[in-house]
């Protein structure tokens, strides 16, 4: 059984064919490919862990054939355990405990296995809204909240992968709103996901009008938490992705506004002046997790 293999740096040198998988919660993609170039794709829903790394595993074998890739890497929905290879207890059904490098990595001589965030923010690093740099956080809004954290151009793990989207933030006066993560309430994610929204309002967020006050709301929880990680990791440019983070022109002027007033003038580098460049949208969209499979298998062989 193929066990993960984490590369020592993220850096990148000469391409390699290579394949990757952005296993999701609905739906799953495959690919194979050289640089940013991706040859072919392959698609299929997220269902049971037989059906899914069935398919999956089955088209990979095919492309080793084909196109005799020298790496892969894996990128899931959580959490997991990176160092095991391995889905920890989830909510999806039937997905705690499974396996999932063994069967997605079988054949392949070097495997590198992380967050789903994660490979969306090296595929950001290398191809997208951080590119060139090495200290940056990727930040997805949408039916949960999840970061992937960038330190010195290496993906942050420590003893389980971040689960930022669960820090408490300092609540806006008058924001009385239970919050709706089932674990902790009014952590980020209960305040800002699209589950949340429609909690909170009674409606999906792509229904609200752009001046729905809601949004106030949600502006100043995500500004809270980027003023925290600004304080904590001093990164160089937050990266806004997913369905709620991209899907409402109107949010990200809102957030660095309440970035800008938290921070009070403490960092130099987080200002009215640059804050337009410290907190930007997603330059990839649906295309930064599958890429950045592949920067996740290509920077294996750049480390060996």
């Amino acid at each position: 059984m193929s066990r993960p293999v984490m590369a020592r740096g993220w850096a990148m040198g000469s391409e390699a064919m290579v394949a990757g998988v952005e296993l999701g919660g609905t739906k799953s993609i495959a690919v194979v490919g050289r640089g940013h170039e991706i040859i072919d794709r392959f698609r299929v829903p997220t269902t049971t862990p037989e059906e899914t790394l069935g398919a999956l595993s089955a088209k990979l074998a095919a492309w080793r054939d084909a196109y005799r890739p020298e790496a892969i890497g894996i990128a899931s929905f959580g959490p997991i355990s990176v160092s095991e290879g391995r889905m920890l207890p989830t909510p999806k059904p039937h997905w705690a405990g499974a396996d999932i490098v063994g069967p997605l990595g079988d054949g392949f001589d070097r495997v590198a296995f992380h967050t789903d965030v994660t490979g969306a923010a090296l595929g950001e690093g290398r191809y997208g809204a951080a590119a060139g740099l090495s200290d940056y956080l990727y930040v997805t809004v949408g039916t949960g909240v999840g970061m992937g954290i960038i330190v010195g151009g290496q993906p942050v793990t420590g003893m389980m992968h971040p689960e930022a989207g669960h820090i408490r933030v300092r609540r806006r006066t008058g924001d009385d709103f239970a919050g709706a993560c089932p674990f902790h309430g009014d952590c980020l994610e209960g305040l800002v996901s699209g589950p949340a929204i429609a909690a909170r309002t009674g409606k999906p967020a792509h229904l609200l009008t752009a001046d729905d006050p809601a949004w106030r709301d949600v502006a100043d929880a995500l500004g809270e938490a980027f003023a925290t990680l600004f304080l904590t990791l001093s990164p160089a440019r937050i990266i806004v992705g997913g369905g709620v983070g991209l899907g409402q022109p109107q949010l990200l002027p809102m957030v660095r506004e309440r970035v800008v007033a938290a921070l009070g003038g403490y960092l130099g580098f987080v200002d009215a002046q640059s804050i337009d460049e410290r907190i930007v949208p997603a330059g990839l969209g649906d295309e930064a997790g599958p890429l950045g499979t592949m920067v996740m298998a290509q920077a294996l062989l750049d480390a060996a």
